[in-house]
């Protein structure tokens, strides 16, 4: 079972555009509705490779209700803490060029009654975890160190940790030594305080990372690919992609991909580029399941190609 937490949920709507006008009424031509956050899109994932997963993360209001109930449809297993703000909505224009606008609404503030809640509840869930994912932005009035938290109560209680965030609550983290951390290639640029041009620049980063604390790093360098550095070596995946359609929860599908085939090794490597390259070529955010898989199109080697420029370097 993989447990996910979602600190900051969201309902998404997700709307297909020919193009994006500023001023313009721009018509339709596709729109969806999904539970969303970056742990709810990686129980999604886990939940279409027919994997058992439970989502814990706070609720409020109808958009709350709303999450809840697409989850259950999707046979995602709830373990709701109630809140008392609204779950927040989301909304992103996905362009036919597969250019994607989002607006991301702030959430609601977590009471430190709400915050041990949900700590709990983490706790309460966690037994049967082969991984628990902790995953996306912090709400309002949950410290910086919050995930640095639940990482030290997850080892203390025997559970494998995967950490999916960025900024000051990624640097915190850090210090307790998650099992592996997910970020991509503007996270890992932020984290070690220069830009990348280079795949040789991500490995060296991540490099850093595990100098931190992190045990593993798998970074999402977008289009040219992605990174896996740990103890065992460090390899290099990318694949074939046809056609984008929206990149909305690709990463999350890509993490769940990586933990489903045991989070660790070349073939974990293989399995996450693979569910993140058909996360892409679906539309909104539709997470793959194993038949849009094409394992075929997936190159993972450990001859790393450490002078190739990456096609969207971070400044």
């Amino acid at each position: 079972m993989i447990l996910t937490v979602t600190p900051n949920p969201s309902l998404d709507r997700t709307y297909e555009v020919p193009a994006l006008e500023r001023g313009e009424v721009i018509r339709a031509t596709g729109e969806r509705m999904d539970p969303g956050g970056k742990g709810v899109n990686v129980s999604r994932a886990v939940a279409a490779a027919g994997r058992r997963t439970v989502a814990v993360l706070p609720l409020g209001g109808a958009p709350g209700a709303l999450v809840a109930d697409l989850l259950d449809a999707q046979g995602i297993e709830v373990a709701p803490v109630p809140v008392a703000g609204a779950t927040r909505s989301n909304i992103a224009l996905a362009e036919s060029d597969g250019v994607l606008t989002k607006i991301n609404a702030p959430g609601p503030e977590l009471t430190s009654a709400e915050q041990e809640l949900l700590l709990e509840t983490v706790r309460e869930q966690s037994h049967d975890a082969d991984w628990i994912a902790c995953c996306g932005s912090l709400p309002r009035g949950l410290a910086p160190s919050w995930y640095a938290d639940v990482v030290a109560r997850a080892h203390a209680g025997g559970a494998r940790i995967a950490l999916d965030t960025s900024g000051r609550a990624l640097l915190e983290a850090l210090r307790e030594q998650p099992d592996v951390v997910k970020p991509n290639a503007e996270e890992l640029a932020e984290a070690v305080g220069r830009p990348l041009a280079t795949v040789g620049d991500a490995v060296k980063a991540a490099e850093e990372l595990r100098e931190m604390g992190a045990r593993a790093v798998l970074a999402s360098l977008g289009a040219d690919g992605q990174l896996l550095v740990e103890d065992a070596g460090t390899w290099f995946a990318s694949a074939r992609v046809d056609v984008v359609r929206s990149n909305v929860g690709a990463g999350d599908s890509s993490l769940a991909g990586f933990l489903i085939a045991g989070g660790s090794g070349p073939q974990a490597l293989a399995s996450a580029v693979a569910h993140g390259a058909a996360a892409v070529q679906l539309p909104g955010s539709v997470m793959p399941t194993p038949a849009d898989l094409d394992p075929a199109a997936v190159t993972v080697t450990a001859e790393v190609p450490v002078n190739r420029e990456l096609k969207e370097p971070v400044s």
